[in-house]
């Protein structure tokens, strides 16, 4: 419901704000907003404790448990991608640390109320560094080699959760 919720959202503002105009396909124009972004993460970090501890149904152990993996996994994930990042570019970068959160919260979700802080790293780390390598491997425009995106993080962690 709120994925359809939102998708329908989007949608009607596509259609309301109508096509682009300007310097669209001549000019470089950033994706992104990095305070927006930066803003975004947080929101979404801060979220998802409700989502991951809130499936237990209960305000008991498990639900800190699984507050606590979130946590963990989540921090680890973006240490992790800034880490990747740093030593594939030189340089890490603010965006790719929220990315690396962003895979570290939808790689833990399924195992939040499940792992201990030890799972909780492994799983965070996996994440940032395997969404980080594959969202570099799988770029294919130059606009994308050079910037890191929470979208493309989100479809690499999903994707290698799957596998």
């Amino acid at each position: 419901m709120v994925h359809i919720n939102a998708g329908i959202a989007g949608l009607v503002c596509c259609l309301v704000l109508g096509k682009r105009i300007g310097g669209y396909g001549r000019e470089a124009m950033a994706p992104h907003n990095l305070t927006l972004t930066l803003i975004g993460g947080a929101m979404l970090w801060v979220g998802w404790f409700g989502f991951n501890a809130g499936s237990a149904v209960a305000a008991d152990g498990r639900a800190g448990f699984a507050m606590f993996a979130t946590q963990v996994a989540t921090a680890a994930a973006a240490l992790a991608w800034m880490f990747a990042e740093w030593a594939a570019k030189g340089k890490p970068s603010v965006l790719g640390i929220v990315s690396g959160a962003v895979a570290g919260l939808v790689a833990i979700t399924p195992a939040s109320g499940f792992v201990g802080m030890t799972g909780s790293l492994v799983i965070g780390i996996v994440a940032g560094v395997v969404a980080s390598g594959r969202q570099r491997g799988s770029s294919t425009s130059s606009v994308t080699t050079t910037r890191s995106t929470p979208s493309a993080c989100t479809a690499s962690a999903v994707s290698w959760v799957r596998c």
